[in-house]
């Protein structure tokens, strides 16, 4: 009896008001411990099947990427007709070979040979009209020469009567007026024959000056004319250069205007290989880059002969020539892979490449903790990379492994547990 009222009393001593402040110093101590050793960090459990872990490794990073380009001709001439006309005729088919002055189409243009007829009709009134023309004044010409020799012919009779007027009027044989028409006469010949000369060179002068602008204007209806009969010469359109002929859209019967593109005529032999990059790379692209690429089990090489500036839609445009052979049955159009080179290998952290990227910009990854089964969240800071690998600037260790599969499904958990 007397054990239980002390083990009562003892229990009432505990719970008693003396006792609160042990309590509560024991509760605060606890408490700081919890605060002290609590784990803050947001934990998920996932499927290990679904996880893809990699080691950090040291070694050596290529520093390359992987572009996709098209080929296309060195040299591209745009066919064009230089006469506007119907098609007629299509000579050549896309695909064909062609030399320089090959006909590719025929056109008609039913208002050109109008144009050539008129001209024609002109050229002929023309030329009669010189033919007239020059008929006339030779005419002219010889009825002029006929009246100076006339005028030549009276003057000569007209001195001759005059001596012998004087030689009477000497002689007191006849009067002074008989004498002085005589002498009259004689200058009003004079002066008749003078002037008619002086006619005569004028004339002579004027149908000089009136044959040269008629001969003129004729030869420039002949110029004329034969730059119509050219166009119809270019009817047929021809091909610039020896080449492939691609891109031909025509059909027969379609209108064609001058100067419009009808195709285009690939250069043989010399190509190029258009790509597009991603304008992350633009300040490190430069002419003179080389790259290479396999075709049926042979690797080819290329250099960057020209990089365009303009930036379109997140992608800027290089054009590689080829610095050795060419693969064999080469074609515009056809698709190549290439490995561009952007620098000399150098020794690096590396992680192969992954999904987890999209979601962390290299900024994070999930580190596998020694034990296993767990990994927690570290940033990290990524550098250049490849087609294989991402270099690591800081973060990791080599023989760390890391996961790198996508991390779309973690959140923003800072521990996966698998």
């Amino acid at each position: 009896m007397d054990k239980v009222l002390e083990k009562k009393k003892g229990l009432a001593l505990v719970f008693s008001r003396k006792a609160l402040p042990w309590w509560f110093g024991g509760f605060m101590a606890i408490f700081v411990l919890w605060l002290i050793f609590r784990d803050d960090s947001s934990t998920l459990r996932v499927n290990s099947d679904t996880l893809s872990v990699s080691e950090v490794k040291a070694g050596e990073f290529n520093d390359y990427i992987r572009i996709s380009g098209q080929v296309h001709p060195m040299t591209t001439i745009q066919v064009s007709p230089r006469e506007a006309g119907i098609v007629e005729e299509i000579v050549c088919e896309e695909g064909a070979h062609v030399k320089a002055g090959d006909v590719i189409i025929r056109l008609s243009n039913d208002d050109l040979d109008l144009e050539i007829l008129n001209s024609e009709a002109n050229l002929a009134e023309k030329e009669n009209a010189l033919r007239n023309t020059m008929i006339q004044m030779e005419q002219e010409k010889m009825q002029l020469s006929l009246n100076i020799l006339e005028l030549e012919t009276e003057v000569k009779r007209k001195g001759r009567a005059l001596e012998s007027q004087r030689r009477l009027f000497d002689d007191g044989l006849i009067g002074k007026e008989e004498y002085l028409r005589s002498e009259e006469d004689y200058t009003l010949f004079c002066k008749k024959l003078e002037v008619t000369l002086a006619r005569a060179g004028q004339d002579s002068m004027y149908r000089s000056v009136q044959i040269k602008q008629l001969q003129e204007s004729l030869e420039n209806m002949k110029v004329n004319m034969q730059r119509i009969r050219k166009r119809k010469e270019n009817l047929a359109v021809k091909a610039p250069i020896d080449g492939e002929l691609g891109l031909l859209e025509v059909v027969l019967g379609q209108s064609i205007g001058s100067g419009s593109k009808i195709g285009q005529i690939n250069a043989v032999g010399s190509h190029k290989i258009e790509a597009m990059i991603d304008e992350h790379y633009i300040d490190r692209i430069s002419a003179g880059l080389t790259a290479t690429f396999e075709r049926q089990n042979e690797t080819y090489d290329a250099v960057i002969r020209k990089v365009y500036p303009e930036v379109r839609s997140g992608k800027f445009q290089a054009d590689f020539r080829f610095s050795g052979e060419q693969p064999a049955n080469i074609r515009t159009g056809q698709t190549y892979y290439l490995n561009l080179q952007l620098g000399q290998p150098e020794k690096a952290l590396l992680i192969p490449r992954g999904t987890f990227y999209q979601k962390t910009g290299g900024k994070w990854i999930y580190v596998v903790t020694p034990e296993g089964g767990k990994a927690v969240k570290r940033e990290i800071r990524i550098g250049r990379q490849n087609p294989q690998f991402y270099e690591v600037l800081e973060g990791l260790k080599a023989g760390e492994k890391v996961i790198t599969s996508g991390y779309d499904n973690f959140g923003d958990n800072e521990v996966l547990v698998f």
